[in-house]
């Protein structure tokens, strides 16, 4: 699970469309879903504006992404973190 698919867990846990997302944060809805799919690296200040529409922070955000990637051996990278399970 990258950074784009985490952010698209997060903003459908808020009920949010691309669309309202790309409005909210003043980027295009393309930008959205190309992001989202993984194939196109974000900028920290964008992923700051995603992470401020969505009611989060960019340090947690980032904490989720290496949370996923870097796995502890006892838990299993189906389990929902904090992160996902608060926004839900």
């Amino acid at each position: 699970m990258q950074l784009g698919r985490i952010l698209r867990i997060l903003r459908t846990s808020k009920g949010m469309t691309q669309e309202e997302l790309a409005e909210k944060t003043g980027l295009h809805r393309t930008y959205i879903g190309v992001v989202e799919r993984g194939e196109k690296n974000i900028t920290i200040i964008n992923c700051m504006k995603i992470a401020h529409v969505l009611g989060s922070d960019l340090a947690s955000i980032l904490h989720e992404v290496e949370t996923v990637l870097i796995p502890s051996s006892t838990s299993s990278v189906l389990t929902p973190s904090p992160l996902l399970e608060q926004n839900s």
